[in-house]
């Protein structure tokens, strides 16, 4: 009796831990390697993990446009889930394109295993990860999708449901989940933050790429360290795991052979919104003609270097992006645009395979394919350093009038601070005139975007009223100002056109009417009509135009509406 007691414990037992060890694994392990989570397997999940163990924490943080809430996932060694405790913090963004999913069952896998202390636990710093960015482009679950992808068997869609690229949108903020990512963002404060992705382009022999983001973006002190001490030491984590690091391989259509640059990843991009508040960015970017298994592990172990290496250097990465925003003061020069610096040039030991050209079945046109049969490794350039083309100076703050609530709305979304007038006054400010832009002939993400965006400055008293709002660059939002409100830096408000009504006359006038007042403004006014007789010696065409010569009259009178292409947002110098 005593013994049949005893098997029935200890098969009460094996059961339980049976039935345990299937509760906390993911569907990617429970699988054969090619299949990844569902939305819904993957929330379940971490409910269940939350539910099991005290060092997971499950959050809602604001909607997106799926209707459903944005989840986070918090562990920490301590149990304490205050974003304020003196400790670094790690975030991890998954599935901002569904269609992408190795990050989505990697993290999974990754805070179960934190849960379970089955790889090193961080005593120092909290892991924040977002099971899925892009909810309704992960419901939006198809197996066709990525013609150019390696499995899984099936997963989400690269756009959300209003058809939008999250990685996009981080700036001009048309969806609701990059407004609630920048309140998250902003609230935490992430050290460290991770993009995950699978790449497109061409082939070659590594599962693994990486976009470090642009060292420059984060200024001398933090981007210094970022290039020499941090990103290298992570690396050397992955070889010693046997995982080679390449970066991105940035080309299309074409062989990386001749070497490669550094992808850009400005503002619109998760990555490079996050330099703007000096937070160390990474986009893991797995190759997509790897096998969904392989891509799953290297994910996962790129993460756990990134805590780890994190996690011993927690202190010094927290006082250096303190020290950091001393690089943005007053008066100092701002980079507002970048190009590739082809004098400075690192060489990589590439390993890739041997690009040739055959008939194409199709059109019996040349193609490009890869033999795998002739795997080869060679030394290649990359390009890896940009050099600033355009500087501004930062001035002392920007002064928004109170009509302009859209962007005034993003700005506080942002956490950027700012004081309000409290009367009517006149100011001396520096004022921005539009001379020049160029626009997109197709839509890009549901703007016709403007760039090569000229202007010309004036130092001039405006009137300002009560509660129009000062914002301040002495503060930690200062790089976000500058890129936004900088009408010339490439992802500026005024380029995602918040500020296409300024672009266009609201009063004009009838030619036959204007006649005589033009003949008068001429009369009374010697320096302009000297200046109207020069243009039109030096301009023949100028010359041949009467609707031309008119128009410039008008233009050049106190008729013309100075509204027209005056950039609303002043800045104070002093």
């Amino acid at each position: 009796m005593l013994k049949y007691f005893q098997l029935s414990v200890f098969l009460a037992c094996f059961l339980s831990f049976s039935q345990n060890k299937s509760f906390i694994l993911t569907p990617f392990e429970k699988g054969n390697g090619n299949q990844s989570t569902t939305y819904e397997e993957c929330i379940s999940f971490y409910q269940n993990l939350a539910n099991k163990y005290s060092s997971i924490q499950m959050l809602e943080k604001g909607k997106t446009d799926s209707g459903k809430s944005l989840h986070i996932v918090v562990f920490s060694e301590n149990k304490n889930f205050d974003f304020d405790q003196d400790k670094a913090i790690v975030l991890v963004n998954n599935g901002i394109h569904p269609g992408e999913p190795d990050g989505i069952d990697a993290s999974m896998m990754l805070l179960r295993d934190l849960a379970t202390s089955k790889i090193k636990v961080p005593k120092n710093t909290l892991i924040v990860v977002i099971p899925v960015y892009n909810i309704d482009g992960m419901l939006n679950r198809n197996f066709s999708s990525r013609a150019n992808q390696n499995g899984p068997e099936a997963y989400g869609f690269r756009a959300n449901g209003r058809n939008y690229d999250l990685n996009r949108d981080f700036i001009k903020s048309d969806t609701k989940n990059s407004r609630s990512f920048q309140e998250l963002f902003r609230s935490i404060n992430p050290d460290v933050f991770l993009d995950n992705h699978v790449s497109n382009g061409a082939d070659y022999q590594y599962t693994f790429t990486c976009i470090a983001t642009q060292h420059e973006r984060l200024g001398t002190t933090l981007g210094n360290y970022f290039t020499n001490e941090f990103f290298p030491d992570i690396i050397k984590s992955m070889n010693q795991k046997k995982i080679e690091v390449v970066p991105y391989v940035n080309v299309h259509s074409t062989t990386p052979d001749q070497g490669f640059e550094q992808f850009t990843d400005t503002p619109r991009y998760a990555t490079g919104y996050s330099t703007l508040f000096n937070t160390l960015g990474f986009v893991p970017e797995t190759h997509m003609l790897k096998s969904f298994k392989e891509r799953v592990k290297v994910t996962y172990e790129f993460m756990v270097s990134v805590i780890n290496y994190t996690d011993a250097n927690w202190n010094k990465i927290k006082k250096i992006r303190t020290e950091s925003y001393n690089d943005y003061q007053e008066g100092s020069n701002y980079p507002i645009d970048w190009a590739i610096d082809s004098t400075k040039v690192s060489y990589i030991d590439f390993k890739g395979f041997e690009g040739k050209n055959k008939p194409s079945d199709i059109s019996g046109k040349d193609r490009l394919y890869y033999d795998r049969s002739k795997p080869f490794t060679k030394k290649i350039p990359f390009y890896g350093n940009y050099k600033p083309t355009k500087f501004i100076t930062i001035p002392k703050s920007y002064i928004i009038p109170q009509s302009q609530w859209q962007i005034i709305d993003l700005l506080k979304l942002n956490k950027i601070q700012y004081s309000l007038i409290q009367k009517d006054t006149l100011i001396e400010v520096e004022t921005y005139k539009i001379d020049s832009y160029q626009t997109s002939k197709s839509p890009y993400e549901g703007h016709y975007v403007h760039y090569n965006t000229k202007i010309s400055r004036n130092i001039k008293k405006v009137k300002f009223n009560s509660g129009d709002y000062i914002f301040f660059s002495n503060q930690q939002g200062v790089k976000y100002l500058l890129e936004t409100l900088e009408p010339e830096a490439v992802d500026s408000y005024f380029n995602w056109n918040f500020f296409d009504a300024i672009l266009q006359q609201k009063e004009w006038y009838s030619a036959y009417v204007f006649e005589d007042l033009a003949t008068d403004i001429l009369k009374q006014n010697p320096i302009l009509k000297e200046s109207f007789e020069k243009k039109k010696l030096e301009e023949p065409k100028f010359a041949e135009s009467g609707s031309a010569q008119l128009d410039w009259i008008y233009k050049n009178s106190d008729h013309y509406e100075k509204e027209h292409l005056q950039y609303p947002v002043y800045r104070l110098l002093k």
